[in-house]
C-alpha cells in the first residue's frame, strides 16, 4: 500500500463500497484504501424500512451500517468504512435509475424543486459498529424542459446511472442546479470530516 505519514495503522482502511467517488475522497485525504464489494442487497434492506415509515436519512444509516458490518465479518480485526446516500424530494424517495429513460423521468420530477441528499458513513470492527454519522444537504434544481434534460443525458452518458440523483455535481451535473446548501463531501456521498475525526479518536490517524 502507499505509505502515508498521517495513517498510523499497519493495514489500509477497508472500504465497503465499489464507489469510485468515495474511494477518491478517502485516498485524497491521505488514507490508504482497500475496497471490497459488500454484497448487500440494498433494495432488500430498505424495502421493509420504507414500508415502516423510516426516514430516508435513517435508511442511509441502516445501509451504511449493513455494508460496513458485511465486510467486517469477513475480515476480523480490520477497520471497515461503509457508506450510503439517499435522496428525498417532498414525500418521495428516489433510488438509482436503471436506464436513461428512467433518469429522464426522475430529473423531470426534480426540476425546479429542492431535494435533500442524506449521506451516511459507518465504521465497523470485528462485526460491531464503532461509529456512524449521517449529514444532509439541500439542493435546488433549476427549471428544465424535456429538450434540455435530453441534451444533458446525452452529454453525461451512463454516468447518470451511477448516482442516486442522476448527476455528478463535480462534473457536468452542476449545470442542473440553481442553489446548493450543504457540505461538499456530503453531497458527493461521504460525510468525510466527521469520519476523519472518528479515525483520529480510534487511533488510526495522526491527531
Amino acid at each position: 500500500m502507499t505509505v502515508s505519514p498521517l495513517w498510523l495503522s499497519a493495514e489500509p482502511l477497508l472500504l465497503a463500497s465499489t464507489s469510485a467517488t468515495r474511494r477518491a475522497l478517502v485516498e485524497a485525504a491521505g488514507i490508504p484504501i482497500e475496497a471490497e464489494d459488500p454484497g448487500v442487497d440494498e433494495r432488500a434492506v430498505e424495502g421493509p424500512l420504507r414500508a415502516s415509515g423510516t426516514s430516508t436519512a435513517e435508511i442511509a444509516l441502516h445501509l451504511a451500517r449493513a455494508k460496513a458490518l458485511a465486510v467486517s465479518m469477513r475480515h476480523p480485526g480490520r477497520l471497515v468504512l461503509g457508506g450510503d446516500q439517499t435522496l428525498a424530494c417532498g414525500d418521495s424517495a428516489f433510488t438509482k435509475t436503471k436506464d436513461r429513460a428512467a433518469a429522464h423521468d426522475q430529473l423531470a420530477r426534480l426540476a425546479g424543486r429542492t431535494h435533500h441528499l442524506h449521506s451516511a458513513a459507518a465504521l465497523a470492527r470485528d462485526g460491531a459498529i464503532v461509529f456512524d454519522v449521517c449529514q444532509s444537504a439541500a439542493l435546488t434544481m433549476r427549471a428544465m424542459d424535456d429538450a434540455f434534460i435530453a441534451r444533458y443525458l446525452a452529454a453525461a452518458g451512463d454516468a447518470v446511472l451511477h448516482s442516486v440523483g442522476g448527476y455528478q455535481l463535480e462534473g457536468i451535473g452542476i449545470q442542473l442546479f440553481a442553489r446548493i446548501e450543504g457540505d461538499h463531501f456530503t453531497i458527493l456521498g461521504l460525510p468525510l470530516l466527521p469520519v476523519l475525526e472518528a479515525l483520529r479518536r480510534e487511533g488510526y490517524l495522526a491527531a
